[in-house]
């Protein structure tokens, strides 16, 4: 090998050894942190974007202490935390708050952090989490308030993904809730023990998408608590053990064929509980509904129940 090749390949050992170190599987970000900082404990960074960089694949980000931490784009493996008990917020205006534009195998896990939109009329920010590509996305014990579009925007291109919102609450957002969509393959979407108050939509199962909704409050949303709609007609939406009340529709089945499975569920004080257009309601005959505008169209499981 030639003294140049030599000194090639030492460089490359050398400069790729100092880029693993320059990247730690724990970074922690602070509200009185630098970015300029290697982000460890003692010496952390400002903003989530400043820290993302320097975490390794798979890795987590912890903040200290409160503070707002920025705007980000995820584009691998990670798990960012804001810690349990404190303000740890994402605060935008004209943008979307966080991005997850990852990998096909890669896993995102957000969990304890305040994403404020700062809706204002027609300003504000675009979307609170908007997942573009990715294996996995959790959203954890988050607070999304404020934006113009959607809380949470599943917009996908690629089949075998699949998304869960967990303890999480969703307010005052001008489109829906929780919206889930791909455009090859199918999407997964699960929704355990959340809130969605002040909505367009709650949340809505779009083109190629399966979702299911437990133990969650609904509330508030001018077209439709939960919506299963698609152009390609094979959207479903199941809801089970959930609070659906002060909505325009409960339940919305429509357009384009899709459906919606609802089970152990209070429909109360909606305009209309459930509500069709273009697709079908499929009740299992366990639901208190009550003190609609009109109880809608459904298929019962059995005659007589509802």
């Amino acid at each position: 090998m030639s003294k140049m090749n030599v000194l090639t390949a030492l460089g490359i050992l050398v400069f790729g050894s100092l880029m693993m170190q320059g990247q730690a599987s724990r970074t922690w970000v602070s509200g009185v942190g630098d970015d300029a900082n290697p982000c460890s404990r003692t010496a952390p960074c400002k903003t989530f974007a400043g820290a993302i960089s320097k975490t390794a694949v798979g890795g987590e980000i912890d903040a200290l202490d409160p503070g707002g931490f920025g705007a980000v784009t995820i584009t691998k493996a990670i798990t960012i935390d804001g810690g349990g008990g404190q303000v740890a917020s994402v605060l935008v205006n004209g943008t979307n708050g966080i991005v997850v534009a990852a990998q096909a195998g890669d896993v995102v896990i957000l969990r304890n952090l305040r994403i404020n939109g700062i809706k204002n009329g027609s300003s504000g920010g675009l979307s609170g989490i908007r997942f573009i590509s990715g294996k996995d996305l959790n959203v954890e014990n988050c607070f999304i308030f404020g934006f113009l579009n959607n809380g949470v925007d599943i917009a996908l291109t690629a089949d075998g993904s699949s998304a869960h919102i967990i303890n999480t609450v969703i307010k005052n957002v001008g489109g829906a809730g929780i919206s889930a969509t791909t455009s090859a393959g199918q999407v997964q979407v699960g929704i355990d023990n959340s809130q969605i108050m002040l909505t367009q939509s709650g949340a809505i199962a779009g083109d190629h998408s399966r979702m299911t909704i437990s133990r969650s409050f609904i509330e508030h949303a001018t077209s439709a608590g939960v919506q299963a709609t698609s152009g390609s007609g094979d959207s479903v939406a199941t809801v089970m053990g959930t609070e659906l009340s002060f909505n325009g529709n409960a339940v919305l089945a429509g357009p384009g064929g899709a459906a919606i499975n609802v089970g152990s569920s209070r429909l109360a004080f909606n305009t209309t509980a459930f509500g069709v257009s273009g697709g079908v309601n499929f009740s299992y005959g366990n639901n208190e509904v009550h003190g609609n505008g009109g109880d809608g169209t459904f298929s019962p499981a059995a005659p007589g129940l509802r």
